[in-house]
């Protein structure tokens, strides 16, 4: 499809605000997508040779949706902080090692895609962001889970195939957060804290392919009452 299928995308994205332009090989964002920011509600942009984003992504302030996925982005503006309606960002399968500090002000995102990066530390512009519910980090180069985890309101967090290998003494006190994906990492039995299973809401945390055998978290304390909150989950699904 050439330009003229691009123009009929354009157009039709004029009516629904909805842009599709995946797996065009684009290298930047078309000037036509830009005139068109103040009616597009959902951008897709994934699969094609993008490697930086301009200053003035800021333009789509109506924007709940942006997917960048499989692309070259290193790098993230500071700009993108203006756009406060976004509730789903997908930069996976990117070349990304940190988000901007204007990423915390992004008070209505809901889900953030950042598996397969380059990402080394805990993204900490994700805490304090009441609206999270899903937070994909996997396939990345974290080394450990910081203090601070009070703050992460989501209700998923995927942190399977880092190099992680302590987890903070506040991970419990996450309020919202169910599943806690762990798979992979470099985890040894003492890294696991009792309060992580005895006093957190988590009813799925999963620990597979770490330094030791998952069946060895029985001698943690704490354990009967994670897999009580597993249990209960169970029940409530069938």
């Amino acid at each position: 499809m050439g330009n003229s299928g691009l123009k009929q995308h354009y157009e039709t994205a004029s009516k629904t605000g909805v842009l599709q332009l995946s797996d065009y090989k684009l290298k930047e964002i078309p000037i036509e997508a830009l005139n068109l920011s103040d009616i597009l509600r959902n951008l897709d942009l994934s699969k094609n040779k993008l490697t930086a984003l301009p200053d003035d992504i800021c333009k789509f302030k109506l924007l709940k949706q942006l997917n960048l996925d499989t692309n070259k982005i290193d790098t993230i503006p500071e700009s993108i902080g203006n756009m406060k309606k976004l509730e789903l960002f997908n930069i996976s399968n990117n070349l990304i090692t940190f988000l901007p500090q204007s990423f915390g002000k992004l008070s209505n995102l809901k889900q953030v895609y950042l598996n397969n990066n380059m990402l080394k530390q805990f993204p900490k512009q994700l805490l304090g962001l009441h609206s999270l519910e899903v937070v994909e980090l996997s396939h990345n180069k974290i080394t450990e889970v910081p203090s601070g985890m009070s703050e992460l309101y989501a209700a998923e967090l995927n942190l399977s195939q880092n190099e992680i290998s302590t987890i903070s003494e506040d991970m419990h006190q996450a309020p919202r957060l169910k599943i806690l994906r762990l798979e992979e990492n470099c985890l040894s039995l003492d890294a696991i804290k009792p309060s992580l299973l005895r006093d957190s809401k988590m009813h799925t945390i999963n620990l597979d392919g770490n330094l030791f055998e998952p069946k060895q978290l029985v001698s943690v304390e704490g354990y009967n009452e994670y897999t009580e909150r597993y249990t209960a989950m169970k029940k409530k699904m069938f």
